[in-house]
């Protein structure tokens, strides 16, 4: 059989795909190798592409890997709760004597896989990636017929199913999203040898050497050969050889003559082949990893033995035509760009197992991972053994990049019934979680519930979302000092609970690091982009806390919180530039505003503002505080400056800071004449060697006190305001 050069949608039975490489490179969805981290591209045959499809629908064709609920699958159809893959295969030729392993980056929720007929493997679990050694099922240069039944429920509650929406509807349909089924992840064969390392483990926690685990699978694994060798990222080629045991497995260490660690200043990467086995039969895989240590020490976090204060941005990985899985890769590797870009140094990859291909990048580029599973939104034991048979597979694909520095488990006590406090049988799943990841990996802190109800934890997360600007600076504050552990949490359009830090009275209150995990507020993406302004420096006024993560990078479907549109594209952000407010080193300006553009009423005589400064450097810095008026609405971009800041402006300067690492100066005076009527009032830090250190803003008009019960009582987004995920959150009006 041939295959078109153009997928199609067309809904009459038409021949499914047979050769994936018969498809120009330009046309196949997905054509990189799936796992640079784990990389056999030497010998791989990528399966995406057109294949056959049917379900109660009829027969049609569909393209992988997208859901079959995305446009661009060419189906479009939601709700279907079971369908049928069918495609022709055909081993290389020269792949003869290999094991030949099918693998799969995700499949929602279970598949079935046949090759003639005759059952290869099943899976469970829609985020996970699984393969099965098909080497007795297929031959050499001969055609053979893969199909991959799916059961995906629309009743989804009780499984892992993170933001996907379910019918019934599950507790927090508010903020969940078109469902995400069947193939979503990239498909693809590769040839391995006759005994091969069916999984392998680095890490560099020590920081001097290469710790390595190989388990072997295949024709003889037991007392198999296995070398390890540095192949990049050292001028030696430092290696080992190993011997594995009765069970196939082979442990060892490989010592570095000059190591070099991993870090987002100098993202140093290693890479090691592994060999398994001798002569024309023998298996190889080359896996990358790098050297750091992410610790908790008391209330603070240190990465390579240095001070480290998150500065994250939440990222739920959607796309508009393409649901989960990303149009292409340069799409999904474009927002780690784009988080980096906006001053964010860590990404928490929201309830998904993201593409390997994209951690690799975050490795590649030194931004930092917060990596968590999706959860289920009912509490049984089932579901939550469900939810725990995700975590070593997730270990296990993802615990070589140096990139994650905290693993996630349960968010916001979802799959527990929002019910840790007053339930001992779900206080029990999220410790019996904790403990499993425990298990698997102690070389990054973990948390178990993120958000609140903490109970067994090694960082005490919150979320809050909060519209007022007193209320916030004013919770956030006494949640700094220790006089709170809870916050009001929105439940209703007139019912607010207070959510505790804390699910049992044994959690200690302090001695363990605290750091917001989500906050944002706005109802227009003005609103949005001043709520980033002022509620980021109040976080950063505090420094108790070891780290923020803002709500969100890009919107997806009716949830418009993002700093960028679904598409990716930048909102109106009132002149503020994101980075700013998301730098190394921030301006903390004493005051509570009152509105968006207009901070303060336009000034009748001189006006006096204390500034501070929050510094996360690495050595202390000097400087003064400037301030000129412009006019109002002007960003700093569009003012003429260099290196030394704004010298065409009439500034007027503080007296000299000094500021300390990780802790907030003393304020500083700055005195400026009123402006003549509305205004922004430009402020900026030049420090000792007279480079602008960090800027801010204040915006002067008249000021007129928002009628915020009606205007929230009015608006659209009450219904999935109304849920604990998204409490007192708003949307964006115009993104």
């Amino acid at each position: 059989m041939t295959l078109t050069t153009e997928p199609t949608s067309t809904t009459d039975a038409t021949s499914p795909t047979t050769d994936a490489e018969a498809l120009p490179t330009a046309t196949l969805p997905k054509p990189e190798y799936p796992r640079p981290d784990l990389d056999r591209s030497e010998r791989w045959l990528s399966l995406n592409g057109e294949w056959g499809f049917s379900s109660i629908d009829g027969e049609t064709t569909i393209l992988v890997p997208f859901a079959w609920e995305t446009p661009a699958s060419g189906v479009g159809r939601t709700w279907l709760e079971a369908a049928a893959y069918r495609r022709s295969i055909a081993v290389p030729e020269d792949w003869q004597g290999s094991r030949v392993v099918l693998c799969f980056g995700a499949v929602w929720h279970r598949a079935l896989v046949r090759i003639d007929g005759g059952v290869v493997g099943e899976h469970v679990g829609g985020y996970t990636s699984f393969e099965f050694d098909v080497t007795e099922h297929v031959r050499p240069g001969v055609e053979s017929e893969l199909v991959v039944e799916v059961e995906a429920p629309a009743d989804k509650r009780s499984i892992v199913h993170g933001k996907q929406r379910s019918i019934p509807r599950d507790d927090y349909d508010g903020v969940s999203f078109t469902p995400t089924s069947g193939i979503w992840q990239s498909v693809w064969l590769e040839a391995r040898g006759a005994t091969y390392a069916r999984a392998v483990e680095l890490r560099g926690d020590s920081r001097t050497g290469i710790d390595v685990a190989v388990q072997l699978a295949g024709d003889a694994p037991a007392g198999s050969p296995v070398v390890a060798t540095v192949v990049a990222g050292s001028v030696e080629r430092e290696r080992i050889e190993l011997v594995a045991d009765e069970k196939g497995n082979a442990l060892g260490r490989i010592e570095l003559a000059s190591p070099r660690s991993w870090s987002p200043d100098d993202p140093h990467l290693y890479r090691v082949e592994v060999v398994a086995g001798t002569g024309d039969g023998a298996d190889r895989v080359v896996a990358t990893t790098g050297l750091r240590t992410i610790e908790v020490r008391g209330e603070q976090l240190f990465l390579n033995d240095e001070r480290l204060y998150v500065r994250g941005v939440l990222d739920q990985g959607y796309w508009p035509e393409t649901g989960l899985t990303a149009p292409d890769d340069e799409a999904l590797l474009a927002d780690l760009r784009l988080a980096r870009d906006l001053g964010f140094t860590l990404v928490r990859k929201h309830l998904k197992f993201e593409e390997p291909r994209w951690l690799h990048a975050a490795d590649e580029m030194g931004m930092l991972v917060w990596a968590e599973p999706a959860c289920p939104s009912r509490f049984s034991p089932e579901a939550a053994t469900a939810f725990e048979a995700q975590i070593e597979p997730m270990v296990e694909r993802d615990g070589n990049h140096p990139s994650i520095v905290i693993w996630g488990l349960y968010n916001e006590e979802w799959g527990l019934d929002w019910d840790i406090p007053g339930s001992a049988e779900r206080t029990a799943a999220s410790v019996t979680a904790y403990d499993a990841l425990a298990a698997l990996d102690r070389s990054r802190p973990i948390v178990e519930n993120s958000g609140w109800s903490h109970v067994r934890t090694d960082l005490v997360d919150w979320h809050y979302y909060e519209p007022d600007p007193a209320t916030w600076a004013r919770n956030v504050a006494e949640l700094a000092s220790g006089e709170r552990h809870d916050f009001p949490v929105k439940l209703g359009p007139d019912f607010i609970v207070d959510k505790s830090l804390y699910g049992s009275v044994d959690h200690p209150r302090d001695g363990v690091p605290i750091l917001n995990s989500e906050y944002g507020e706005g109802f227009t993406s003005l609103e949005r982009a001043w709520h980033v302004r002022w509620q980021t420096q109040e976080l950063r006024r505090h420094d108790r806390f070891a780290g923020y993560v803002y709500t969100e990078l890009a919107d997806v479907e009716h949830e418009s919180a993002g700093l960028l549109d679904t598409h990716r594209r930048p909102k109106d952000w009132g002149g503020l530039d994101p980075a700013d407010a998301n730098a190394d080193t921030v301006l903390i300006v004493d005051l509570i505003p009152a509105r968006a553009g207009a901070d303060i009423p336009v000034p009748e005589s001189e006006l006096t503002l204390s500034v501070a400064v929050s510094h996360h450097g690495r050595s202390a810095i000097g400087g003064r505080i400037h301030a000129a008026w412009v006019s109002a609405g002007r960003p700093f971009r569009s003012v003429p400056h260099d290196e030394g800041g704004h010298p065409d402006l009439p500034s007027v300067s503080s007296d000299r800071l000094e500021v300390a690492p990780f802790v907030v100066s003393e304020s500083a005076s700055v005195r400026v004449a009123a402006p003549e009527g509305p205004a922004r009032l430009l402020l900026w830090l030049v420090d000792d060697d007279g480079h602008v250190a960090a800027r801010s803003f204040v915006d002067a008009a008249p000021v007129e006190e928002p009628n915020r019960r009606g205007a929230r009582e009015e608006r659209p987004t009450d219904a999935w305001r109304a849920s604990p995920a998204n409490a007192a959150r708003a949307t964006s009006a115009d993104a």
